[in-house]
């Protein structure tokens, strides 16, 4: 019997092309598995597309709640944001598909997972440590890095490839973005926007909303309700983490929400350019972020600030399976026992405006805050505070003016 590999299969061009590739160069048979994290219609048609091209079976997970409970909610509970921008939906989803792979290759027995990211992104580094953090014996096939076997350049080569293997689907062979999408954002790539020069052509681009400009002109009032630093309601009604992101990436989408424009810098080297939608994504970060400023004090808010950077690089980096990972989301969690609170929004052509923060736990005084003397607040302690606060700052201009004098 042939030796079994199992490829990441989207069902697109690539990934069909990859099919009997495999079967030519390597002789195996091809078990593909298509993990659901929020796809949509993406995979509409996927079973018989793949039989069509080949293969001798596939599986499609829906592992959307696992990748949402799991992976999208500690990047959100660390704040964890790439470069200032970047919400992280391509780089949280590629661990959990790596752990499914290998699930599936363990059911299987196959010897080998293939995945069709390319030689220059990011996505075959995530991939790749993953498979290897989780099951070092399987081998690791990346069609693009095979130049000596993969002679495919283009999508016209790929579609003539197919047609040579008895493979003739309704691909088509005009130019359109490279898009990543899963339940927390969608990813363009490609065309105009490979010149940073160039505006995008948003009516182009976007699926998931709108630009501002087309938003509507009456802003919208929401509430969302956290448990230790998870969302559990959203305008009242309690649901599961996954749904309340869906209900968010409408109304985000809706109302122009969550569009960067972002220049990079990859893993591999290189600055790339790239939309990204994250809707609902932007909306949860947001509330979270508000919410903590309530109740986190200062010292722990200030130390959070730059696990939040750290985490991002080490989710971005597919570092997902390391100890640094999880030493850094075991301080985090440690930070979420008392991020319970409701925080209210506005939703107005791109912008997410603040309307009241409530918490049980929250660290705000309304009798220290104001200006009117409290029982906490002596006014003349202030003044022995900012003599030693200030200590340093005199004895320094002191030793200055004494040597100016010698």
């Amino acid at each position: 019997m042939a030796e079994k590999v199992v490829l990441a299969y989207s069902g697109g061009l690539d990934t069909t092309a990859i099919i009997p590739w495999l079967k030519e160069n390597y002789d195996y048979e091809v078990i593909c598995a298509c993990i659901d994290v929020g796809q949509g219609n993406e995979l509409d048609g996927l079973e018989e597309r793949a039989k069509l091209s080949g293969a001798a079976k596939l599986y499609i997970l829906d592992v959307v709640d696992e990748f949402v409970d799991e992976y999208v909610m500690p990047c959100v509970k660390a704040n964890a944001v790439y470069e200032n921008k970047y919400l992280l939906g391509t780089s949280m989803a590629r661990p959990l598909i790596a752990k499914k792979l290998v699930e599936v290759a363990r059911k299987e027995g196959a010897v080998a997972i293939c995945h069709g990211a390319t030689g220059k992104g990011n996505d075959q580094v995530r991939f790749e440590l993953g498979i290897k953090a989780l099951a070092p014996d399987l081998k690791i096939i990346a069609p693009w890095r095979c130049t000596d076997t993969w002679k495919m350049e283009s999508r016209e080569d790929e579609i003539a490839y197919c047609k040579e293997h008895g493979i003739d689907l309704p691909f088509s062979a005009d130019s359109s973005y490279s898009r990543d999408r899963n339940l927390w954002h969608i990813s363009h790539e490609g065309l105009e926007l490979e010149d940073p020069a160039q505006e995008p052509d948003y009516d182009h681009i976007l699926v998931l909303g709108v630009t501002p400009e087309k938003a509507p002109d009456q802003g919208e009032y929401i509430s969302m309700k956290f448990e230790q630093g998870v969302p559990v309601a959203l305008n009242g009604k309690e649901m599961k983490a996954s749904d309340i992101v869906r209900e968010l990436n409408v109304l985000g989408g809706k109302h122009g929400v969550g569009i960067v424009d972002i220049v990079e810098n990859r893993v591999v080297g290189m600055k790339s350019r790239g939309i990204y939608e994250t809707p609902g994504g932007t909306i949860l970060m947001e509330a979270h972020t508000q919410l903590e400023e309530l109740i986190l004090d200062r010292a722990t808010l200030n130390v959070k600030k730059d696990i939040a950077n750290q985490f991002a690089d080490v989710v971005y980096e597919g570092k997902w399976f390391t100890p640094l990972r999880e030493a850094l989301q075991a301080f985090v969690e440690t930070t979420q026992e008392y991020v319970t609170g409701e925080v209210k929004m506005k939703l107005y052509k791109g912008n997410i405006i603040k309307a009241g923060t409530t918490s049980p736990y929250s660290l705000y005084s309304e009798s220290l805050a104001s200006f009117t003397t409290g029982d906490l607040y002596d006014h003349h302690d202030a003044e022995g505070f900012i003599n030693l606060f200030g200590l340093p700052l005199k004895v320094r201009a002191m030793l200055l003016a004494e040597k100016e004098n010698i």
